[in-house]
């Protein structure tokens, strides 16, 4: 008699799961990397579009992570009831790279200043979905959350490290190269997620947890559904705060940060981008092992610890006095920052339900994409009113401050029946 249909799928052997497993890397590479090849000449860019001064790149930085933080819960909702990763993550890419083209032909064209920020927002709702679903590809692999994660913050790492370099680089040809490399990247990620098995839950819109206490995945959408997966499980809000945070320090570097270089060393969209990779090549290496080793230790000593230490380096950076000295403090902000990452990511899929892990990872994600809007927003909003240094205290000091603040709740987490993987290994 034939098997029934309805049988779940054998799960892949453990040499196509690591070869699964370094294709999704692959896709998430490609597209941090396409995303950060603006940032070292982002100033440039933007006056190709008409906006100019510090609002320019402030608002065209900040309307992708605002259409980020908004439409990760959307894709992640979206793949969790269809029990689909890979072809969606095919549609965003390719829906990514159309943007970035979009973006291309309308630079230096004499057009309006929003209509550049309307297609960014465009670009932003499509790549967020490659990314969060890549992302969401690798924690349905085996493996430990900690080492899948790990596998993600390297590929995130990789991306943001190889694509500060290069992308200052190609700006030293033209302020719109890096928009066709962009789109090139893409359009080879959307493909290649094609050949990549998919090995989702099962679509549900109800489960229920350790505890015994139901979740609902299905119902909501968009940010709803983020505030209703926070609302059922509450734990949640912890990752999620350490998420905020980190990219907010992120997006700080990828604006404040970079005219600070630019402005205060006299460095050029290319040497920019080599200083900005000095902390993203040790916070793309060091992903992997920290997050074998969060599987080892547990949670909470990365996250709390790395962050505490993390906050108080990236103030340091601002009071650098030489550029050497700057580009070792960078250094040290990557390798806090390898530290934290994977355990804060693999924490989210310790706490999140089986089959609604896309929309727990699209809520960090929202998370995260709110943190660097902010990070953009503030830290310029700062260094215009009071200057650079300044700017560099807030950032650095709202990581420290929310490390000290979260520490309990991260031990009480610890304490809970069902929650030992926040301590210990395991999956």
């Amino acid at each position: 008699m034939a098997a029934s249909s309805d049988a779940p799928p054998a799960r892949p052997s453990p040499r196509s799961d690591r070869r699964d497993r370094a294709a999704l890397a692959l896709v998430v590479y490609a597209v941090l990397l396409a995303q950060t090849l603006v940032y070292p000449g982002v100033d440039l860019l933007t006056a190709e579009f008409g906006g100019g001064g510090v609002a320019g790149p402030t608002l065209f930085l900040a309307v992708e992570f605002a259409a980020f933080a908004l439409f990760a819960g959307p894709w992640g909702t979206l793949s969790d009831r269809l029990g689909e990763r890979r072809r969606l993550v095919a549609l965003a890419a390719g829906g990514g790279a159309a943007g970035y083209l979009a973006l291309a032909a309308v630079a230096g064209g004499g057009r309006p200043f929003l209509l550049a920020l309307l297609l960014r927002a465009l670009q932003g709702a499509m790549t967020v979905g490659a990314l969060s679903l890549a992302i969401s590809a690798l924690a349905d692999r085996s493996g430990g959350n900690g080492r899948n994660m790990g596998v993600a913050g390297i590929a995130i790492g990789l991306g943001t490290a190889t694509g500060a370099p290069l992308g200052g680089q190609l700006f030293e040809v033209g302020a719109t190269v890096p928009l066709y490399a962009a789109a090139g990247l893409l359009g080879v990620a959307a493909v290649g997620s094609l050949v990549i098995p998919d090995h989702p839950p099962e679509p549900a819109s109800t489960t229920t947890d350790a505890g015994g206490d139901a979740q609902r995945t299905g119902g909501h959408s968009g940010l709803a559904a983020l505030l209703a997966g926070v609302r059922d499980r509450r734990e949640l809000a912890v990752p999620y705060a350490f998420a905020f945070a980190d990219r907010l320090v992120a997006g700080f570097f990828a604006l404040v940060g970079t005219l600070y270089f630019r402005q205060a060393f006299g460095l050029g969209p290319g040497a920019t981008g080599l200083l900005l990779a000095a902390f993203f090549a040790p916070f793309a290496l060091l992903q992997y092992p920290f997050g074998l080793l969060s599987d080892r230790i547990g949670r909470v000593v990365p996250i709390a610890a790395g962050s505490a230490v993390f906050g108080l380096v990236v103030i340091a950076v601002g009071f650098a006095p030489s550029v050497p000295a700057v580009a070792a403090t960078m250094v040290a902000v990557g390798v806090l920052g390898a530290l934290m990452a994977p355990a804060t990511l693999a924490l989210v899929v310790d706490l999140a339900a089986e089959d609604g892990r896309g929309a727990a990872v699209a809520g960090f994600n929202a998370a995260g994409s709110l943190g660097f809007l902010a990070g953009s927003l503030v830290g310029g909003a700062v260094a215009a009113e009071f200057g650079f240094r300044a700017a560099f205290v807030v950032a650095g000091g709202s990581e420290f401050l929310l490390a000290v603040a979260a520490l309990p709740a991260l031990l009480r987490l610890g304490r809970r029946a069902g929650r030992t993987a926040v301590f210990s290994g395991g999956d």
